[in-house]
């Protein structure tokens, strides 16, 4: 199975439509989360304007520049999950949000893809000169955990986030190439 990061384009638009609507849905009758955030924060009907506003280019509003790509398996063609890259860390990301934000869509959990796509998602941070980064899960999330364990994570400290929930914090530090 060929699994790679892309960044969104036309071509993707009822890619995108499709797995946007099994999240919801699921999150609706089985109240799992959304995340990355960045993927539903807009509308993806107005497939234009989801496009323009899905990454961050320039800090504004206290929100940091970023990165959001997909994972597609090359082989279906089909869109497994989406991953944020925020390029660096505010005070508030610091503490509860991390660097990278990730998500597999629900029908493809449990899978692995979720290890894959750190580890691509690493990549990424390596080419934009991150070399320590930080990602941030619930501590009840144990795939989440166990997925940023195996790329190299390791546990920092536990605090409780804003919704009263035990957030576990995980640094990696990124090997620079030769």
């Amino acid at each position: 199975m060929g699994l790679k990061l892309i960044e969104l384009t036309k071509e993707y638009e009822e890619k995108l439509g499709e797995m946007i609507d099994e999240w919801k849905y699921d999150q609706e009758v089985n109240h799992t989360n959304r995340s990355p955030w960045a993927i539903f924060k807009n509308d993806y009907h107005d497939f234009d304007k989801y496009l323009a506003e899905l990454s961050i280019k320039e800090p504004k509003d206290g929100k940091v520049p970023d990165s959001v790509f997909f994972l597609l398996d090359d082989e279906t063609d089909r869109l497994l999950g989406a991953v944020n890259i925020r390029h660096c860390l505010n005070d508030y990301l610091l503490q509860h949000g991390g660097h990278i934000g990730d998500g597999i869509r629900p029908s493809e959990r449990r899978k692995g893809y979720a290890t894959k796509m750190i580890a691509l998602a690493l990549e990424e941070c390596r080419k934009l000169g991150i070399d320590k980064v930080l990602i941030v899960c619930d501590k009840d999330n144990i795939g989440s955990a166990k997925s940023i364990i195996k790329n190299g994570g390791v546990l920092e400290n536990e605090i409780t986030g804003e919704d009263g929930e035990i957030e576990q914090r995980y640094w990696i530090t990124l090997k620079q190439e030769a």
